[in-house]
């Protein structure tokens, strides 16, 4: 009898059903924000518009993304489903029959697209791109759980972003200047900012699954705060970048004013947060168009 109740409790195998599951774990709102450093970065470093950028670009687009993402659905199963903003384009509660098939899906759809990157690269580019994927796994998968090690879960998240722009550098052949070292920089802190803010609206989940987390650490308050030190320090990081990138040290100005009104939040109240993780996921596309608008003008020699 239980056995026959596990096996009702099983999802179909049928493939609509697979491709859902699949789509949902890999959080399609977030497929630009890793293709789009490496594209960027790998262009702006001298790289053409060959079959390096578009499989590059396919995989940071889909396949990586399914990776940290699926990975992180199966291990936070029991968090997720305390989790209320779990459902929608933030994230599915991914159904345990399907748990096996998103961890296939993510490494079998990987592999083709990491060798053919780590062939077609240097020994330095195939690092990076060596350091990217051990952190979208380390993050979520057990024994190493870099997520549940405050701070160490910022960094790691912070990873997954900007390694594809270092990435796409390196692979170019290019030898980072002021501009990319002061931009790559600014990226960074950024990640680190927006991971601890989107956690914050987690804190009472989390701790009921028995889940670290740099917010559980420190604070819904604290937190917050730590988060517009980070936005702030990254405008003061693009800065450096002298002119005309240090215009861009006006993208993480929107970000920092849309949480400041949080600053003061408790614990207990953590979930207030969720608009502004709303706008958070708003801001990033305008964040893009402008940084694109940027590079158009510099590009086109306007600045």
């Amino acid at each position: 009898m239980g056995s026959d109740g596990a096996a009702l409790s099983r999802p179909r195998p049928s493939g609509a059903a697979a491709v859902r599951q699949l789509l949902g774990a890999s959080r399609p709102i977030s497929w630009i924000n890793t293709a789009y450093p490496f594209a960027a970065a790998y262009l702006l470093s001298g790289g053409g518009l060959d079959a390096v950028l578009v499989v590059g670009t396919l995989y940071f687009l889909v396949p990586y993304n399914l990776l940290m993402y699926g990975v992180n659905d199966v291990f936070d199963y029991e968090s997720d489903l305390r989790n209320p903003r779990k459902g929608g384009v933030e994230g599915v509660v991914l159904d345990r029959g399907w748990h096996r098939t998103v961890l296939w899906a993510a490494g079998l759809s990987n592999l083709p697209f990491v060798v053919y990157l780590a062939l077609v690269g240097t020994a330095a580019s195939t690092a990076v791109l060596a350091v990217s994927v051990f952190a979208v796994v380390a993050y979520s998968a057990p024994v190493l759980r870099f997520k549940e090690r405050p701070v160490l879960d910022s960094v790691t998240s912070s990873t997954h972003f900007v390694s594809p722009a270092v990435f796409g550098l390196v692979l170019a052949g290019a030898e980072p200047g002021r501009v990319a070292v002061a931009s790559l920089v600014a990226f960074f802190l950024w990640g680190m900012a927006s991971h601890a803010f989107g956690a914050v609206q987690d804190i009472v989940a989390d701790r009921q699954a028995g889940i670290a987390s740099v917010a559980t650490w420190l604070g819904a308050g604290a937190t917050v705060r730590a988060s517009m030190a980070g936005y702030a320090l990254a405008a003061v990081a693009m800065l450096a970048a002298g002119w005309p990138a240090l215009l861009a040290a006006v993208i993480p100005v929107p970000y920092l004013v849309s949480i400041a009104p949080l600053r003061r939040l408790t614990d207990d109240e953590c979930e207030r947060a969720r608009p502004g993780w709303r706008r958070f996921l708003w801001l990033n596309p305008v964040s893009g168009f402008l940084v694109t608008q940027l590079l158009i003008a510099v590009s086109l020699g306007w600045l």
